[in-house]
């Protein structure tokens, strides 16, 4: 059994600890650890900010914990030497096309969320994102037209191949969470009244939904779920979308929960290990520089990360449920970091999730 830790920038190696730290107290069979470096650490270090050898280091491993990439000080990098196409480096090169985001409310957080308590209270839905196309993969750049003006473009598009492949796996998710006795509702989420690409979405996902009879399928345009997330989370069980729309939709549904610090995400693409679904996990929040080496970082986030990871990745499910319930445990208890309103920095959250262990 072999992961790679990849801590990153800013934030990442402090949230990255509390992590290590749970991973070793769960004691794992067999368990070997790569670390390696990406973002602008890696570049500073390796000139770039996706080296080959922590590549290598990822298609070795059965799954990926990933912190945070992000540093100002390499704003000025021309665009492929960015610290955050490591992380777009990474879901290309290992084919992880599926963003599993889930957003529930933490028992005793409602009234930290943005919404009215009894509205937050019904928050627990799925975003799955797909992760390879969109427009952040499209071809994009700047020129300058012959009146002297610049212009920005950036290509969108999709293959309906690709719209398939995540389908398939939303509509599987919603099913594995109506066994969980959930709904079993799947949102695809869109703008097909105006975009090319979103029409071949929709067309798609409807074409799809005819093996999967027993999900009830509905669709939305962006905004309108923007709307909804606020105005009645709990209608929504899974929701499916595109790159750019579900980076954004999870962000929000975030602050629905109460913090961008409780909110994990997994990463899968289609490679089978000994152990599950190759995978690479990562907290939704970003390197956070402006409070990076203070210690006061909420790591639960990338703590429910490792939880994801057994889960999917490592096939240790009753690890993967310890995690969440200590977490939650620890919430309930009232260690909260300054991002819900409390006071414990980065190693005491992380001593108290220890503790409930």
């Amino acid at each position: 059994m072999k992961i790679a830790l990849f801590a990153g920038d800013g934030i990442g190696p402090e949230i990255m600890a509390e992590a290590r730290a749970v991973l070793a107290a769960l004691d794992l069979p067999g368990l070997v650890v790569f670390e390696g470096d990406v973002g602008g650490a890696a570049y500073r270090r390796h000139g770039h900010p996706l080296p080959q050898e922590t590549l290598a280091m990822a298609r070795a491993a059965d799954g990926v914990l990933f912190g945070a990439v992000g540093d100002p000080a390499c704003d000025g990098l021309e665009r492929h030497l960015r610290p955050e196409q490591a992380i777009l480096g990474l879901r290309s090169a290992l084919g992880l096309f599926a963003n599993l985001r889930p957003a529930r409310m933490f028992k005793g957080l409602e009234s930290l969320s943005a919404l009215r308590p009894e509205i937050a209270g019904e928050i627990d839905l799925l975003i799955v994102r797909e992760l390879n196309g969109d427009v952040y993969f499209g071809e994009k750049a700047q020129r300058t037209l012959d009146d002297g003006r610049r212009q920005g473009f950036d290509f969108m598009s999709y293959a309906e191949d690709e719209v398939r492949r995540i389908a398939h796996v939303a509509f599987r998710a919603a099913q594995g969470r109506a066994r969980g006795g959930r709904s079993g509702r799947l949102c695809s989420v869109d703008k097909a009244n105006v975009l090319e690409t979103s029409q071949l979405w929709r067309d798609v996902v409807i074409e799809t939904h005819a093996d999967y009879p027993d999900v009830t399928l509905s669709h939305m345009y962006v905004d309108n779920a923007a709307m909804q997330l606020v105005r009645d989370p709990g209608q929504f069980d899974v929701v499916v979308t595109g790159n750019l729309f579900g980076d954004i939709l999870s962000d929000q549904a975030s602050m629905c929960v109460g913090s961008i610090g409780l909110l994990a995400s997994a990463a899968l693409g289609e490679r089978q290990t000994a152990f599950g679904t190759f995978g690479l996990y990562e907290p939704i929040h970003g390197s956070a520089p402006d409070i990076a080496g203070q210690g006061s970082a909420n790591p639960m986030a990338m703590i429910l990360s490792l939880a994801m990871m057994l889960r999917h990745s490592l096939g240790r499910e009753e690890d993967a449920a310890r995690v969440e319930r200590a977490v939650s445990q620890t919430l309930a208890d009232g260690v909260r970091g300054d991002d819900l309103g409390g006071t414990a920095g980065t190693r005491e959250i992380g001593d108290a999730v220890l503790a409930r262990l």
